[in-house]
């Protein structure tokens, strides 16, 4: 994994993927709560709606990248999969970066390398 530079990661929570991705259901896919189309702000995190802050000495430093918001998808590590719903996507300095919020609430951030992304409709059905 590349590392993230010198860019403040404001808010940022993550989640242990430990889990396998038969153990939690999937949700249905969120009216609101996620961004697209823009870099997330302070105010976007403060209220729910982004996972991270792309910035640098106070100036975002981010750029939407173009993929579908909300989507459904396996964050991948150390050979595990969980399930998760993608609520931003952004490219910071290079790097596509995804933030995600796995169904117990809990938010990963990471590479889009470390994402499958599965579109609009629920796995499995």
């Amino acid at each position: 994994m590349k590392p993230l530079g010198r860019f403040v990661v404001g808010l940022l929570v993550l989640a242990g993927v430990g889990v396998n991705a038969q153990e939690e259901a999937w949700p249905p896919l969120p009216k609101q709560g996620f961004i697209s189309g823009r870099t997330a702000t302070r105010a976007d995190v403060a209220a729910g709606n982004a996972v991270f802050v792309p910035e640098v000495g106070g100036v975002s430093v981010g750029r939407p990248l173009a993929i579908v918001i909300p989507q459904y998808a396996y964050y991948k590590e150390e050979g595990n999969k969980a399930p998760v719903i993608i609520v931003q996507a952004e490219e910071v300095q290079g790097m596509k970066m995804l933030g995600a919020r796995r169904a117990n609430g809990k938010h990963v951030v990471g590479l889009l390398e470390n994402f499958e992304l599965l579109g609009r409709a629920p796995p499995g059905r």
